[in-house]
């Protein structure tokens, strides 16, 4: 996706470590058109998977799965960080590594949302260590459901995430691909 590519390099910022920062337009502050086009785009490429929830982690993960799910025609669940008391008292639960905050974080979600039968979508902001993606992993099998993909805004391949999700034997789909952040760079795989 060029305009995603160009907002990235026009707005992005390499803070260095691996870290990439878009939140004036992806994960703080989230630019709707661009988002929604990103969504379209997931959905189109993963159409013929017949997904029928997309599965998400709070907070980041929420614009691009919402924006998935609305073109897919069908609802978007989001791992809680944190269990609320509307919640019941059985769970899935699992705990991943958070990359920019550096400790794990627990990901939460009810089996009132997602249950065995469901065709899940995974969607997130990033592929990066895919930690918390095999989070979301863990809680869609926990649940019974089929995982049939895993969409992401942008992947840092220097970081391995792709790697450690081969084991899923699913199909992984980038919008963006980052191959290099080496001296302040940014630099796109194509």
């Amino acid at each position: 996706m060029d305009a995603l590519k160009k907002r990235i390099l026009t707005e992005g910022k390499n803070l260095g470590r691996g870290i990439l920062k878009v939140d004036g337009f992806i994960n703080h502050q989230v630019d709707p058109e661009l988002m929604n086009a990103c969504g379209r785009e997931l959905a189109r490429r993963f159409a013929h998977a017949r997904a029928t929830k997309v599965l998400t982690a709070e907070i980041s993960g929420i614009a691009p799965a919402f924006c998935t799910a609305l073109a897919l025609g069908v609802p978007i669940v989001y791992a809680r960080k944190n269990r609320p008391i509307t919640m019941p008292d059985q769970v899935y639960l699992t705990l991943a590594p958070s990359h920019t905050k550096g400790l794990n974080v627990e990901l939460i979600v009810s089996p009132e949302y997602l249950g065995s039968g469901e065709r899940v979508l995974i969607i997130d902001d990033f592929l990066a260590t895919g930690q918390t993606i095999l989070g979301l992993a863990r809680l869609a099998k926990a649940a019974g459901a089929a995982l049939v993909g895993i969409g992401v805004v942008i992947e840092k391949t220097f970081e391995g995430g792709r790697a450690v999700l081969q084991p899923l034997d699913l199909p992984v789909e980038a919008l963006a691909v980052v191959t290099d952040m080496t001296d302040g760079k940014i630099v796109f795989a194509d």
